[in-house]
């Protein structure tokens, strides 16, 4: 769920400024899964822009605090999350690790990069939320070193039906800063799409998988 309204609809305006965000009904973006899809993010790019890198940065880290208490480490996800996420843990003077997708098949073979213990209390941070496998991947990997995830905060999610079930099924609580009923919003009162092609981007999350462009 989003934090609040007022969020969402700042976070929606600062990723599409800057083109975290775009939006291209007619010429849709092929994903790495195939999928086609209307809408391409890249949360990365906000690291490239201080002023909105900061106003994330800040936002997100006041309600960790707000939403879970301090915790005793920020997690981030590889490779997205790394930079965002140390951004985090620096405004709240925390440790800051990340986790990889997999061990690494060599040196020490760590999925955990960092120094954390077993039993403290992470909260994990995240750029962008799909269906929400890798990214319930990292709090598994977690776990399984016996840390104690308190919830998952990321800028940016979908709205998928099934990554809502994921996270309930693994009973992990996720926050985030905007969402894409929020940017359909914004990006209509802004002009940036029609009423037409909102409607073919509202069509599109309902079924991402089977979706076909005209």
């Amino acid at each position: 769920m989003i934090f609040n309204k007022d969020i969402a609809k700042k976070t929606a305006e600062v990723l599409l400024q800057v083109n975290a965000i775009k939006l291209s009904p007619k010429a849709p973006f092929t994903w790495a899964s195939g999928w086609k899809s209307p809408i391409y993010c890249d949360n990365r790019i906000i690291l490239s822009f201080p002023p909105i890198r900061n106003y994330v940065r800040e936002t997100m880290a006041k309600h960790i605090e707000r939403q879970y208490g301090k915790p005793d480490v920020i997690a981030g996800v590889a490779t997205g999350a790394i930079g965002i996420g140390m951004l985090v843990a620096e405004y709240l003077g925390l440790p800051f690790i990340y986790v990889r997708p997999d061990a690494k098949g060599h040196g020490r073979k760590n999925q955990i990069e960092g120094f954390i213990e077993s039993g403290q209390n992470v909260v994990v941070v995240e750029d962008l939320i799909s269906t929400g496998k890798s990214s319930l991947n990292a709090v598994k990997a977690l776990r399984d070193a016996g840390i104690n995830v308190k919830g998952m905060v990321a800028i940016f999610t979908y709205g998928f039906e099934i990554s809502k079930a994921n996270f309930e099924k693994e009973n992990v609580t996720l926050h985030t800063l905007g969402n894409y009923e929020s940017l359909l919003e914004q990006a209509l009162q802004t002009k940036y799409i029609t009423k037409k092609e909102l409607d073919t981007l509202t069509e599109w999350n309902t079924n991402p998988s089977e979706w076909n462009a005209i």
